[in-house]
């Protein structure tokens, strides 16, 4: 089949995935994670010639070392990615929920009842593991999916798509054809066209891919262009907390999204922080770049204005020192990508009002940027960041990936009753009920 015969399969099962029961649902999201994990091996060893390709490309230019990280799967990864599918079956059916209950008038009630979306398309880049991932979110939410993942994690990801079809292929369930796999870019400008099979696209990748998606289709698109994610450090900022933020927040993960790329520190703090922070980062080979109050402190490369905007996506950080909480609510609401921001202070008022005032999906007090994530959020796991203000933001669970209904029950009501010198009024009374 080609592209557009894979959107228009995924739309025909679209209906009757909606119907499926959450028995049935969790029952399969089960099986999935134990095929994964019976397929350990083969996914290892298709990993490892994609990384290895991989590593090729980094030799000669092609690719990042971020890249090539995120591509990269272990036994752990594996058994960590069995676990996410099965924490997807944990979470509470998000398929069915009656929103409001009100009642219209005598024997007339209003239910708003959540639905799945549809058809989702995702396409991404490097991380094999997005592919059990949104396939498994999209199950437990009733949605079909089309997925493209990028053509360096090609074995990888075909070898997952196995493992999630032939563990749904086994029931009379689950409609065939619920789960696509296309694999070209030409099939990619295909799916930005579908416009009348897809209803909801969520690409991951870089920059300048998300932008070309959202560019180029009529269908809704979920999704984040940038993480450039800040830390600041407060006047009132615990330093040894500060430090463990800080560094954590860049070290435990530098390629990921949610990886801190600026932090920015206030001035009666910098000659006591700097210099630790500094020493941290330098043993962890990070690189910091610093603006001309930063490198009166330590010794660091020269900031640019580019580097306030960059996702370095690798050891590499921005420094940059600041007078008060508004100068670097200023500049993470200036310079950031909406993403994840944290503040590092012991003065609660002053929390309160950074996180009220940063526009970004994601604020936090004292914790590092790297909890920005579905599964630390409980969500199970997460088909995207979404840094839009609309539908879904941040994290994007099974509750992102479902919409709503309008349903009245009546009695033969109509609308004439309703107008005129002796019409009926309506009652518009909330209460507690399901549809």
């Amino acid at each position: 089949m080609n592209a557009e015969q894979k959107a228009q399969k995924a739309n025909d099962a679209a209906l009757e995935l909606s119907n499926v029961s959450e028995e049935d649902r969790n029952s399969l999201l089960r099986g999935i994670a134990r095929s994964i994990e019976g397929k350990e091996d083969e996914i290892l060893d298709a990993n490892a010639r994609d990384v290895e390709e991989a590593e090729g490309m980094l030799e000669r230019g092609e690719y990042t070392q971020a890249l090539v990280d995120r591509l990269k799967l272990d036994e752990a990864k594996v058994a960590s990615i069995a676990e996410m599918v099965r924490g997807a079956a944990e979470q509470d059916d998000p398929i069915g929920e009656t929103l409001t209950a009100r009642e219209l008038d005598e024997g007339m009630n209003l239910y708003k009842v959540s639905v799945p979306i549809g058809v989702v398309g995702s396409v991404f880049e490097s991380r094999p593991d997005a592919l059990p991932q949104i396939a498994s979110l999209c199950l437990k939410s009733g949605n079909t999916a089309v997925l493209k993942g990028g053509s360096e994690a090609e074995g990888s990801n075909r070898v997952l798509f196995d493992a999630v079809r032939e563990a749904t292929a086994e029931s009379d369930a689950v409609p065939d054809g619920w789960l696509q796999l296309i694999e070209s870019r030409e099939d990619v400008e295909t799916l930005l066209g579908m416009d009348e099979y897809v209803d909801l696209l969520m690409p991951r990748g870089s920059t300048a891919f998300v932008r070309h998606v959202q560019d180029n289709t009529k269908i809704p698109v979920l999704g984040h262009t940038e993480g450039v994610c800040h830390v600041y450090v407060d006047e009132d900022a615990d330093s040894e907390k500060a430090e463990d933020v800080a560094y954590d927040a860049k070290v435990d993960y530098p390629a990921a999204c949610n990886a801190v790329e600026t932090v920015l520190i206030h001035e009666d703090a910098a000659d006591g922080f700097l210099p630790r922070i500094a020493e941290r980062y330098d043993d962890a080979n990070v690189e910091v770049r610093g603006d001309e109050a930063t490198r009166e402190v330590i010794d660091a490369e020269e900031a640019t204005d580019d580097d306030w905007t960059t996702e370095y996506g690798d050891l590499m950080v921005a420094v940059r020192i600041v007078g008060s909480v508004a100068e670097a609510v200023g500049h993470i609401n200036t310079y950031g990508s909406k993403h994840t921001d944290c503040i590092v202070t012991e003065d609660g008022e002053r929390a309160r009002r950074f996180m009220e005032n940063v526009d970004s999906a994601s604020v936090f007090h004292n914790v590092s940027t790297r909890f920005s994530d579905g599964f630390r959020y409980g969500l199970g796991a997460e088909v995207g960041i979404s840094t839009g203000k609309t539908h879904a933001r941040g994290p994007v669970g099974v509750e992102g990936l479902t919409t709503y209904k309008w349903y009245i029950e009546g009695d033969g009501h109509v609308v004439g009753e309703y107008r005129g010198e002796d019409a009926r009024d309506f009652t518009h009374r909330g209460f507690d009920g399901e549809w």
